[in-house]
């Protein structure tokens, strides 16, 4: 009975922790820093486009690939 209570008390600390670390307000004048092209997932939209293309076009010769063509990169 005492180990079933230091085990909830334990589990209830640390859901407790984690749920306060989790939110964070952005204020207003932090949102232009946020917004900057270097702070995006991809900061270089043509490169990912040609990356996600190479990664599509070898994916497809692999068996099981979700994609079409031969893995030549002619699609």
């Amino acid at each position: 009975m005492r180990r079933r209570l230091r085990v909830l008390v334990s589990l209830l600390l640390v859901a407790g922790f984690l749920a306060t670390t989790g939110c964070v307000a952005v204020k207003p004048w932090e949102r232009d820093l946020l917004a900057r092209r270097d702070m995006a997932f991809e900061p270089d939209g043509l490169e990912a486009k040609r990356e996600a293309h190479i990664y599509f076009s070898k994916e497809a010769s692999m068996p099981g690939g979700s994609g079409g063509g031969g893995g030549c990169g002619c699609n």
